[in-house]
């Protein structure tokens, strides 16, 4: 009898300890409006151990950035100079949360070669022209314009420029535009045409025709495209008119022919023979300074500055990484050993481009190919 009850007793205590537990382990809201006391809250503080936890780590990874310049200078001088962006980059970037583990840059063999490499996206940034931008949007993105030194002229007639050498920069002037020159140099043939603009005469399509030509590739704006809207606005010709005419791989070739008299006229951006000025005696066998030997002989209209532009295609390109490009690209002209990187294109600051501000230049495009 003893043993019975204890055995009842027994597993009446392990159902009320097993309900016990079941209640804990499943709380049921009990309150039926008639009780004033609060219903327990939850709480959404971190625990002590929660709060330990490290942050993740924000930093973004990139193992190589691509940056390819196009040949409007000697290949060499433009590997050279632009050296120190490589670092300026990689810091710059670190800033806004990019580890960046190489900058690898290069210069095209042509303008197009730039091009093509930002629309297949082999490479990931390109400082192009505006006419080299609008013919591959379909694969790159501007996302910067340069600004650069304003110019002591910018006449749209030639005599002037050539009343009032040397071509100075304005320090306190910034330019978001250039013109292309056609200039003449110390040939016979081009000493002839400057004399012939220079006493107010017009020159004739026939003075033109007769002279040897050195130009850039059919992307480059100032090398190509707007010399070629020049002839078509006073002689209804093109640069494919002309019979004599040799292509250059860069402007400092066309300079170097220009100076020995291998061709007599060149077409450049309005600072080029800024650019070229010590080399026209030390490096182009030129026989005196470039200013007393060379003559504009004409004016294009302005050109919008050249770009920043990025590939769309790149693998690693995103809106995010654009932004950090663009002010990555800010900040480093605005220091003392970028302004001298950057200087390699005669650009002295950036600003945020869109794609419309080069409307101007598709439509040079346009006119370019209806020409043809």
């Amino acid at each position: 009898m003893k043993m019975r009850l204890m055995v009842l007793i027994v597993g009446m205590l392990t159902i009320g300890l097993l309900a016990g537990c079941g209640a804990n382990n499943t709380p049921k809201n009990t309150n039926t409006g008639a009780s004033n006391q609060p219903s327990p809250q939850v709480s959404t503080q971190p625990s002590a151990n929660e709060s330990e936890k490290p942050a993740e780590d924000p930093t973004i990874n990139i193992d190589k950035l691509k940056v390819s310049f196009v040949p409007s200078k000697d290949p060499d001088e433009i590997i050279t100079t632009t050296e120190p962006l490589k670092q300026l980059l990689i810091s710059q970037l670190a800033t806004q949360g990019y580890e960046v583990g190489d900058v690898q840059i290069d210069v095209g063999t042509t303008y197009e070669a730039v091009g093509e490499a930002l629309s297949a996206g082999t490479t990931d940034v390109g400082l192009i022209p505006g006419g080299t931008y609008t013919l591959y949007d379909d694969g790159a993105e501007v996302i910067l314009t340069s600004t650069r030194k304003a110019l002591s002229n910018d006449s749209d007639n030639a005599k002037d420029w050539n009343d009032n050498k040397p071509t100075t920069g304005l320090d306190d002037k910034q330019a978001s535009y250039y013109r292309s020159l056609i200039i003449a140099g110390p040939s016979p043939k081009g000493q002839e045409l400057a004399a012939k603009v220079n006493n107010g005469e017009e020159l004739t399509w026939d003075d033109l025709n007769s002279a040897n030509w050195s130009v850039m590739s059919t992307s480059s704006s100032a090398g190509y495209i707007y010399p070629t809207l020049w002839l078509q606005d006073k002689y209804g010709k093109k640069i494919t008119d002309l019979q004599k005419v040799t292509p250059a791989d860069s402007y400092g070739t066309s300079f170097a022919r220009l100076a020995v008299g291998q061709v007599d006229i060149v077409v450049a951006f309005a600072d080029a023979r800024r650019d070229n000025e010590e080399k026209w005696t030390t490096d182009y066998n030129g026989t005196a300074s470039i200013w007393d030997q060379t003559n504009v002989i004409g004016v294009t209209d302005p050109i919008y500055n050249d770009t920043v532009s990025v590939s769309k295609n790149s693998p690693i390109m995103n809106d995010e990484l654009k932004k950090a490009l663009q002010e990555a690209f800010i900040a480093i002209s605005e220091t003392e050993e970028g302004k001298q990187v950057i200087a390699i294109y005669s650009h002295e600051g950036y600003q945020i481009a869109k794609d419309s501000d080069y409307d101007s230049e598709r439509k040079a495009q346009e006119f370019i190919r209806s020409l043809n």
